[in-house]
């Protein structure tokens, strides 16, 4: 029988074509508006695409006729407006809809026109997309009166209905080495619904026969590390039917090492969050990766990071992914070829759509429509590598270019997170989220989340601590430390604020994240109580009647830095 054909809109890297090609569908056309994507794409495909602006589409029903007619079409619109972690999810949205509607209007065109082939169509973006969409488009809400009213159909008849046919799944449902929420929605056109594929793993913490969630393990007992050494021995697919020579495996011989700042950066906000939940640091091997992003980068809570296969400590001593492993991840063959330079590497492979889930969806149209299925899997057996620039060097970094903070950086940091409060140093007003202002700040906040109570606390407060800390177990102790040796270690507030942009201490003094760091070591050295006391005669934390202990340390040992910053 005659293949399927396909046509994939912000078709990316080619993640969503590529699970439907690995069932055996024929792959016409993709388009998207960024070079290094149709170059991508062109080059795993063999296909001749041009970068195209899909909003070209929503102004010209030309546009739209021209576009080949085939079985199905697949689309992913640009998620970055509408993720939550995109300035903390407060992006502008409005060209994410508007790329999104784009896209419906061409599946409606598509769908509704005489003598439709359409069998079914699928769109793909994360989670919080939802929030911004209609439950269901009219013609009308399209664009599309005129062409309803050519096509003798009410412009105010339903053209797309998402209501019932969204989804939100798990990518390690389907198999993929990643736990990675979409939302999902389409339809089978003659179903008038979504299908939902079955499950084919399950979690762990689920009773079932299927087999369970597949680890980033998987990838750590049986595949290469980016420091072995360049040889001619075969490396086989962890996802794949496929072996290859080690050295025709691209983009993983490299070494990912990262600064200890950033490492450092990235441990304290995944387990030291002043109102979010624990992670794990490095990266638990025993679970699915986490979300693949788009973004290289070491110095944030949603860094990736493994512990480094060779001996370092401090610069090295963990490492992100490698361009190569992130792919496997999200179950590209170890043959897709990915052109760019690392950073444009990493965005290809980060937005696109796990190619587990979309051959779920091909397989499951298939069975629909009572279609035979591949005996084996249709993948590229052999790479591709005229063109492809290839990130191996079989080289170890040298960790001489340490990264700097733009000047006037803001600072915010706590030694310790415990009673549903943290105590923090920062260089400027949290409650009011300002810039820096030449100036150290000692705060409290109680609560989690956005708009909890902050409370100021002037220099020089910490005096009035003394008597009460003596009064705990060892309090004369950390008095001693703080006031012989560590107090010395405090810059002025130029200083400061220079080690910190810079990223490095000077002389005698300690960068401020350094000193924070320290007091949580010294309350700990000096046998600090986990316990709490009750504020009776004096009170310090206002918005707590019962507080840890160890936060009154904090408070004294915080108010200490800023205070001699301020006034040295």
């Amino acid at each position: 029988m005659k293949k399927l054909t396909v046509i994939d809109f912000f078709c990316g890297a080619g993640g969503f074509s590529e699970g439907f090609r690995q069932m055996g569908y024929d792959i016409i056309y993709g388009y998207d508006h960024w070079k290094p994507a149709v170059d991508t794409y062109n080059h795993n495909f063999n296909l001749q695409c041009s970068p195209k602006n899909i909003l070209d589409f929503d102004n010209s029903i030309d546009e739209i006729n021209a576009i080949p007619n085939t079985d199905i079409i697949l689309g992913s619109p640009p998620c970055v407006s509408f993720s939550s972690s995109n300035k903390s999810g407060k992006a502008d949205k409005s060209l994410g809809v508007k790329l999104t509607e784009t896209f419906l209007k061409i599946i409606a065109v598509k769908k509704h026109q005489p003598n439709s082939i359409l069998k079914a169509w699928f769109m793909e973006n994360v989670v919080n997309s939802k929030r911004y969409l209609q439950t269901a488009y009219t013609f009308k809400d399209l664009g599309l009166t005129d062409w309803a009213n050519e096509h003798k159909i009410s412009p105010n008849k339903i053209a797309i209905d998402l209501f019932e046919n969204t989804t939100v799944i798990n990518s390690a449902d389907y198999g993929s080495i990643q736990a990675r929420k979409r939302v999902i929605s389409g339809e089978i056109i003659k179903q008038k619904k979504l299908i939902i594929p079955n499950h084919t793993h399950s979690n762990p913490k689920i009773k079932g026969s299927l087999p369970l969630y597949k680890s980033i393990k998987i990838i750590q007992q049986n595949f290469p590390t980016p420091y072995q050494e360049e040889d001619l021995t075969k490396v086989k697919d962890i996802n794949y039917d496929i072996r290859i020579p080690q050295n025709q495996v691209t983009d993983h011989f490299y070494d990912t090492g990262v600064y200890e700042v950033e490492w450092k950066f990235s441990k304290f906000w995944k387990q030291n969050h002043p109102y979010m939940g624990k992670m794990s640091f490095p990266e638990n091997s025993n679970n699915p990766s986490r979300t693949i992003t788009a973004t290289k980068i070491a110095n944030s809570r949603e860094s990736i990071i493994y512990k480094s296969e060779i001996k370092r400590t401090g610069d090295g001593e963990y490492r992100l992914p490698t361009v190569r492993e992130a792919a496997i991840i999200m179950g590209f063959p170890i043959t897709y070829q990915f052109i760019g330079s690392e950073n444009t590497k990493w965005r290809l492979v980060g937005n696109a759509v796990c190619c587990a889930v979309s051959r779920a969806l091909a397989d499951t149209t298939l069975q629909f429509f009572k279609l035979s299925k591949p005996k084996k899997l249709i993948i590229n057996k052999t790479p591709k590598l005229e063109g492809v620039l290839n990130l191996n060097t079989y080289k170890l970094k040298e960790f001489n270019n340490p990264p700097v903070k733009n000047k006037g950086a803001r600072f915010r940091r706590h030694p310790i997170k415990d009673g549903n409060l943290t105590v923090t140093l920062s260089n400027y007003d949290i409650d009011k989220s300002s810039k820096t202002k030449n100036k150290w700040f000692t705060s409290i906040q109680y609560g989690t989340g956005e708009g909890f109570p902050v409370q100021k606390i002037e220099d020089e407060y910490y005096k009035e601590l003394e008597p009460l800390i003596k009064s705990f177990k060892g309090g004369k102790r950390f008095l001693e430390i703080i006031n012989n040796g560590f107090s010395e270690k405090i810059g002025n507030k130029i200083q400061l604020q220079d080690m910190y942009e810079k990223q490095i201490s000077v002389e005698n003094l300690n960068e401020p994240t350094m000193l924070v760091d320290e007091i949580a070591k010294i309350i700990e050295k000096v046998g600090c109580p986990n316990s709490t006391f009750e504020q009776t005669e004096k009170v310090v934390f206002e918005n707590k009647s019962v507080v840890p202990i160890k936060q009154v340390f904090a408070l004294y040992a915080v108010n200490k830095i800023s205070s001699i910053a301020n006034n040295k």
